[in-house]
Parts: C-alpha cells; sequence; structure tokens
C-alpha cells in the first residue's frame, strides 16, 4: 500500500467516523496501522466500557468476534459492526453452552467463572465474567467451599489456582497463540538478554509464568512499561502489544520472546476493512435481546464487583 493510498484512506475513515457518530476501538493485538487510527486501543473488555460511555451511535470493533459481542452486550442501542467477521477466537469457540450445561449438571453447586474471552452464547450460562487481570480476585471471592468451574482458558485457570492455592474444574480451552511461548524460549531469551525483565500473559503456561518477573494483562503490561525504570523488557504475549510499548515508551528496548507469538485472527482487520465496514455500515453483531439480558448479568456481576 502506498502512502498516498494510506493517507486516502485515512481521511476518508475520520470523515465517515464523523458522518456516522461512530467510535472505532482496536485491542492492543491488531495490526499497527489500524491501531494508530482507533479512537481507543486497550483490552477487551475496556474497549467495550469506553465505547459504552461514549455518546457515539456506532462501535466499529476491529479485534476478534467475542469482543464486537461483548460491545453489543453492554450497548444494546448500539450498532455494533466487526469489520471481518471470519475474525474469531480459537479459544472463545473451544466453549460451547450444551457441554457446559452438561459440566453444571455434574456440578450442581458450583459457581461457575467465566473469562471474558468467550462467546455471547456461553456467558449467558454463567455466574460470573472475569478478565486476566481480575480472575485471582474474582475467585478468591467465592466462599472456599464452593466448587468452582473455570473457563475456557485452563492456562489462566491454572495460574490463578496455583496463585491462591485453590483447586478448579478447569475446561481444556487454550490460546494457540500463547501456547506457544515455551519455557525453552523464556530461557533463551534470559540468557541473550540477562539484564531485562520478564513479563509475561497469564494465558500462558504455567511452567511459562514460573519464569516470569510478572504475570500481567495486556493492560498491565502497559502500566508497567510506563512506570518501571526498567529499560529492557522481555514481552512474553501476542506481538501486537509492542508496536504500542514502544510508541508510548520510546526510551525503552521491548523484546518480543518468540517471532511466532502472532494470532493470525487479530491480524485479519486492515484499514481497508475498517473502511469497508464505515461506508457500507457492514457486518453488523446481531444479538437477541434475550442472549444480551442473560449474557450481560455477569458481565454487569463482575463491574459491580469492584474488579
Amino acid at each position: 500500500m502506498s502512502a498516498e493510498y494510506q493517507k486516502e484512506m485515512i481521511e476518508r475513515i475520520n470523515l465517515l467516523r464523523k458522518e456516522r457518530n461512530a467510535v472505532i476501538l482496536a485491542h492492543n493485538y491488531v495490526l499497527g496501522e489500524v491501531q494508530d487510527i482507533a479512537d481507543f486501543v486497550g483490552d477487551s473488555l475496556e474497549l467495550s466500557i469506553k465505547a459504552k460511555n461514549t455518546g457515539c451511535d456506532v462501535i466499529v470493533f476491529c479485534g476478534v468476534k467475542f469482543m464486537a459481542e461483548t460491545a453489543k452486550i453492554l450497548s444494546p442501542g448500539k450498532t455494533v459492526l466487526h469489520p471481518v467477521p471470519a475474525s474469531g477466537c480459537p479459544m472463545a469457540d473451544m466453549a460451547d453452552a450444551d457441554k457446559l450445561r452438561k459440566l453444571k449438571a455434574l456440578h450442581p453447586g458450583a459457581v461457575t467463572v467465566c473469562y471474558v474471552n468467550s462467546t455471547a452464547e456461553v456467558k449467558t450460562e454463567v455466574d460470573i465474567c472475569c478478565t486476566s487481570a481480575n480472575a485471582a480476585k474474582i475467585v478468591a471471592a467465592i466462599p472456599a467451599d464452593k466448587e468452582v468451574i473455570f473457563l475456557p482458558d485452563k492456562n489462566l485457570g491454572a495460574n490463578v489456582s496455583i496463585a491462591l492455592n485453590r483447586p478448579m474444574i478447569l475446561w481444556p480451552g487454550f490460546c494457540p497463540t500463547h501456547m506457544r511461548i515455551t519455557a525453552e524460549m523464556i530461557l533463551r531469551k534470559k540468557n541473550e538478554f540477562p539484564d531485562a525483565f520478564v513479563i509475561v500473559h497469564p494465558e500462558c503456561t504455567p511452567d511459562v509464568v514460573a519464569l516470569a518477573d510478572k504475570y500481567l494483562s495486556t493492560g498491565g503490561m502497559l502500566r508497567f512499561a510506563r512506570e518501571t525504570e526498567h529499560k529492557k523488557i522481555i514481552v512474553g504475549t501476542e506481538q501486537g502489544i509492542i508496536h504500542r510499548l514502544q510508541r508510548e515508551n520510546p526510551d525503552k528496548m521491548f523484546i518480543p520472546v518468540s517471532e511466532q507469538a502472532v494470532c493470525p485472527n487479530m491480524k485479519m482487520i486492515e484499514l481497508n476493512d475498517v473502511l469497508n465496514s464505515l461506508e457500507k455500515m457492514q457486518y453488523e453483531i446481531i444479538l437477541d435481546p434475550d442472549t444480551i439480558a442473560k449474557a450481560a448479568a455477569p458481565i454487569i456481576k463482575m463491574i459491580e464487583a469492584g474488579s
């Protein structure tokens, strides 16, 4: 794409953004060119809450499908567009409502905690949601005599279980991108950059988390990078966040653990897709009112818990 063509697209996006009274949201993992034209860049739930609190009529969510669904759940009166419908989340798709109902039947009385990285349908079947940042706090608030079903990410669940020394029933889902980050990769980077501080995402496996100096959500990583005195930071998560980390902290060096830590679905949305979505008002997220009401309840419960 030529610089001139890119400039024309951005100008057109900016014009349509005003005409449609639209807000453009971009997750920390999407392409840098999309992050750069977004009104807000951040974690999925953080973005949905920000969009809810704006006076916009249209939300263009540049991320994977469950994120756009969450925006619709929290802003049912707004039009939510997802520029590339094929951009789904493999981990979210590893859990389905029918299987969850069967598991719940085997554990009556269990509290079901669901990572926000899940479909709207699955959210209708759970007691409370959590994020990667507040998962431990949410689980810690559940009475000790209660069983906990945690889904869909077995790695996030295992890391919470270890941190709290609390057994949980873990759904066998995972993030394929974070599963590509291995303990060997961490050790290799630590050997290469012995003076670097290591941060990883809690969707990584427990053996990877055990080798890190801190494990943090993407929002936590961004805050840490701003506040820390460390000048070299090894980053164990999807590579897309490096763009924002480097832009916000030009005096620091960010080293991806692996060049393989790329989510192809997060990279599907390009500038041209954002433009087409706004021009044609295409790929609207449609959820029925009952699903919205049921799926909103565990999200609101989490927010009200102060998490």
